[in-house]
C-alpha cells in the first residue's frame, strides 16, 4: 500500500483540491492502540493500489494537532483508528475501529 504521510495542517487544503478529481482516504492511527494496529493490517492486506484513491497516513500520537485540525475542518468526531474518504471536497465516508470497511470505501 503505498501510502503519502500526513504531517502539516497546511496538507488537509491540498486533500480538499485533490479530492475534485481522485477520492481520498485518510487514515487517522495510533500507534499505541492494538485495535488501530488491527485496522491498518486489515485494511493494507485488502487494499488494490489500482483503485484511484490516494491513501494518507496520520501517526495522531506525533501529529495530534493535525487530528484535531481534521476533525474541526470536516465536522466529525475524532476516532482512533478512524478513516475519512472526500470526493468533491466532503467527506462521503467515516467509520471507526473495526468498522473501517475496504469494500465501504471503494464503493
Amino acid at each position: 500500500m503505498n501510502w503519502h504521510q500526513l504531517t502539516e495542517i497546511s496538507q488537509l487544503e491540498e486533500l480538499v483540491a485533490l479530492s475534485q478529481s481522485q477520492k481520498v482516504l485518510i487514515l487517522k492511527h495510533s500507534t499505541r492502540c492494538s485495535i488501530s494496529a488491527m485496522a491498518l493490517d486489515r485494511l493494507e492486506r485488502s487494499w488494490d493500489d489500482g483503485n484511484g484513491i490516494s491513501a494518507y497516513y496520520l501517526d495522531l500520537i506525533q501529529y495530534r494537532n493535525i487530528s484535531n485540525a481534521i476533525a474541526e475542518k470536516f465536522n466529525v468526531e475524532h476516532q482512533s483508528p478512524q478513516v475519512l474518504v472526500l470526493d468533491k471536497g466532503e467527506v462521503v465516508y467515516t467509520a471507526s475501529h473495526m468498522g473501517i470497511s475496504y469494500s465501504d470505501i471503494v464503493a
